[in-house]
């Protein structure tokens, strides 16, 4: 699975509706399975982003299918992100010889 960072900003509708921010996460992740994404921890920061989510997915197309589907229900809008591992950073440099 391929490993990939969401970035995400409330939009005014999510946040008026804040204080049910946790339970929408969990409501999130549950969805993540119809699409074989797994949420694997999501935080909620200061800064510029409201909250960073660290996501597994079987595909490219999995991940985007998802993000749609979140930025559809209004609360957030995302920035998502590949994300490469030490291992997979390894092999990738191992390709330029």
């Amino acid at each position: 699975m391929a490993t990939y960072i969401a970035l995400a900003n409330f939009t005014e509708q999510g946040i008026r509706s804040v204080k049910e921010s946790t339970k929408r996460a969990d409501a999130v992740k549950a969805m993540g399975t119809k699409f074989g994404v797994n949420m694997t921890d999501i935080f909620w920061t200061l800064g510029q982003y409201d909250m960073v989510t660290i996501c597994e997915a079987d595909s490219e197309e999995a991940i985007a299918a998802f993000g749609l589907a979140i930025g559809a229900a209004g609360n957030v809008r995302l920035q998502t992100l590949r994300a490469f591992t030490k291992g997979d950073m390894d092999g990738i440099v191992s390709k330029l010889g």
